[in-house]
């Protein structure tokens, strides 16, 4: 690809490939695990398949401003799709992998998808299943062969096919791809990334070179990033956090992307690569937390008294030596020995002992949570951005960490809050449009450029922005106290016995809970317990469960009632579901945020038994299985009233 170079600037993301070929075409680009061996792609070797994945595109006749979906997991030839696409003056469109063929359907409809580009034939099958809903589908690529042999439609074509072709092409019309490259623009619109639809049909967010790149190099020069980092990348595509980190900051700074074998295989894979680079939102490192605690639950008991011991020591003074600040020198010392002996090992079985820096983002993040991996020397930080920001507006400084906030406006951000709490910001990184939608579009932006984020926020007297919840989810009790209810339940989710918390109290005098178990932590702590159970209902209504879940719950009330204006929040009465919450069930989105509305119209009998006194309600529910069938779950559901805590003189 070196052949193609232009004398323009590096705005696009086929010129940042072209570059990286020439200048460090032999370092690693892309590492695959497959079968078990890492397999590996120089900036040469991508340049090349790039160049062959685009003229076999232009083969096919995939035309200037078409729209490309992509579907699957992380896969460097799903990578690099993405740059063949735009090489060409497409647009490439990733979809969730999980998404089942009826809520593809959507997108694929909204974005007049003529080509999708497939990882295996798990995705093929869904869309031979609603092809006939899609009379503008031309054609589906695969990457993965396995499986396939027996595929004969004529427009499924294999991927190495289409290369192939392109080589001849490039072979034939050498220039063509040149003048493609050349016709680029930065203003031009690099990938379309959906919502997640929590408050409405998904919407088609069109980001441009110029705003992910900006939103790359920000970053990248803020944290100091190079060439020689390294980054797992196995979050979902379609979601904007990993088109920033493992798609635009490694197009920006030429470092390298690892792809893990599978979903499965995550934990493995992060250990064999050790990333300096590492991003991962909340609930990724919930489960790792819940992990190590389960773990630790197991030991020995020489091995746990040790573990509490020096993670006192970590909570007491390793924030404090990671941002450089002073620590008296016993604490200095015993933590140097947790360092030895609890630290270094944990770090190493997460996978972590490499890394430099560690982002999180998608959502709040506990403090709790927070503090536990910073005290054991990982350097985790917020950052805070949308889809229609390239996930970039704020970002937090070394040495100046704050557990409750999101760090300052990042580079070349303006950030301003409104009169009403909501936080607004403008600056290069910003959406170009939502596709065929200027009503929504002029929604989103004020007549002063600023982008209307949705959040509500405030400024500390240092400059840092904290998140208090969605504007339009932040409310008020009863009687006029505030009411901000993903502040509560990140503070339940804490827990590695909780998987997921939903609560109410809008305009109510008072907060009640659904509360989701974490199966795997709860079913490890009643295994050692003896307590027999058959599945998760079962084991969500034992009274001993319940038990350790009200506990969990008076312990937040009391964090609570030293919280100023949210110790009014407490929550006064809660209930175990008997189900899981679940993105089949359209109770989650894909990325595992609750819908709010949707859950409390669903549950409306559970919400309404809660704040008229029962002690018990029966419900029936159906429920998606795995497997595409339909079932029902019922259960007699308890109602606990927690302990609370006296507020302003009023016993709780």
């Amino acid at each position: 690809m070196p052949d193609m170079a232009s004398s323009q600037a590096l705005d696009t993301f086929p010129r940042l490939l072209i570059q990286h070929a020439q200048v460090r075409g032999g370092k690693p680009a892309m590492r695959e695990k497959d079968l078990g061996i890492w397999q590996c792609w120089t900036w040469n070797d991508v340049a090349e398949e790039v160049r062959a994945l685009a003229c076999g595109l232009a083969e096919m006749g995939f035309r200037r401003g078409e729209n490309l979906a992509i579907v699957g997991e992380n896969r460097p030839r799903m990578y690099m799709m993405m740059t063949a696409v735009q090489c060409l003056g497409g647009v490439p469109v990733p979809l969730y992998q999980d998404a089942v063929a009826s809520e593809m359907l959507f997108t694929l409809l909204d974005a007049e998808i003529r080509f999708v580009f497939v990882e295996n034939q798990e995705q093929v099958d869904k869309l031979l299943e609603i092809q006939d809903q899609l009379p503008q589908l031309e054609h589906v690529l695969f990457d993965d062969p396995r499986g396939m042999r027996h595929y004969t439609q004529p427009f499924i074509h294999n991927i190495r096919e289409l290369m192939a072709m392109g080589r001849i092409h490039n072979r034939n019309h050498p220039a063509l791809l040149s003048i493609e490259i050349d016709a680029g623009h930065p203003d031009d619109v690099s990938v379309m990334l959906y919502t997640s639809g929590t408050t409405g049909k998904p919407k088609g967010v069109c980001l441009t070179h110029y705003a992910f790149i900006s939103a790359a190099r920000g970053g990248a020069d803020f944290d100091r990033l190079t060439a020689d980092e390294d980054i797992l990348s196995y979050l979902p595509m379609a979601w904007v956090g990993d088109h920033l980190f493992s798609f635009a900051q490694a197009m920006v700074t030429g470092f390298t992307i690892n792809c893990p074998e599978s979903a499965e295989t995550v934990m493995t894979d992060l250990r064999e690569i050790g990333p300096s680079y590492y991003f991962a939102p909340p609930r990724v490192f919930e489960n790792l937390l819940t992990q190590v605690m389960i773990r630790m639950e197991d030991a020995s008991v020489i091995k746990q008294k040790m573990f509490h011991y020096f993670m006192a020591v970590a909570r007491r003074s390793g924030a404090q030596i990671l941002d450089g600040q002073p620590v008296s020198f016993a604490d200095r010392l015993l933590y140097a020995l947790g360092k030895v002996f609890v630290f270094g090992p944990l770090k190493n079985v997460l996978g972590m002992s490499r890394i430099r820096v560690a982002y999180t983002a998608g959502a709040a993040i506990g403090p709790d949570l927070f503090r536990f991996y910073r005290s054991i020397g990982i350097n985790l930080k917020q950052l805070y951005g949308q889809t229609e920001t390239c996930a970039y507006v704020c970002l937090q400084p070394d040495g100046q960490i704050k557990f409750d906030s999101v760090g300052k406006p990042a580079p070349g951000v303006e950030v301003r809050i409104a009169d009403n709490g909501e936080i607004l910001v403008k600056g290069p990184m910003l959406l170009k449009e939502y596709y065929k939608r200027p009503d929504a579009t002029a929604e989103a932006i004020n007549a002063d450029g600023y982008f209307m984020t949705g959040d509500a926020g405030i400024f500390d007297d240092d400059g840092h922005l904290k998140i208090i919840d969605r504007a339009k989810d932040v409310g008020k009790l009863a009687n006029g106290a505030m009411y901000a209810p993903n502040y509560i339940e990140n503070k339940l989710k804490f827990f590695p016995y909780i998987k997921e918390a939903v609560v109410f109290g809008d305009h109510r005098e008072m907060v009640c809970a659904f509360i989701n178990i974490d199966i795997g932590a709860v079913g490890n702590w009643a295994e050692r317990r003896g307590l027999a159970y058959s599945g998760y209902t079962d084991l969500a209504a034992k009274p001993e469960v319940y038990g350790l879940i009200q506990e969990c719950i008076e312990q937040v009330n009391g964090e609570l009632v030293g919280e100023g204006a949210l110790a009014d929040s407490q929550i006064h009465r809660f209930l175990i579901l008997h189900k899981e919450l679940d993105p089949d069930d359209d109770e989650l989105t894909r990325t595992r945020k609750v819908r709010r509305n949707f859950v409390a119209e669903k549950y409306a009998v559970l919400i309404e038994a809660l704040y008229n006194g029962r002690e018990r309600q029966f419900i029936e529910t159906a429920v998606k299985f795995e497997d595409g069938r339909q079932g029902r779950v019922a259960a007699d559901l308890v109602i606990r009233d927690p302990k609370t805590f006296a507020v302003a003189g009023r016993v709780g």
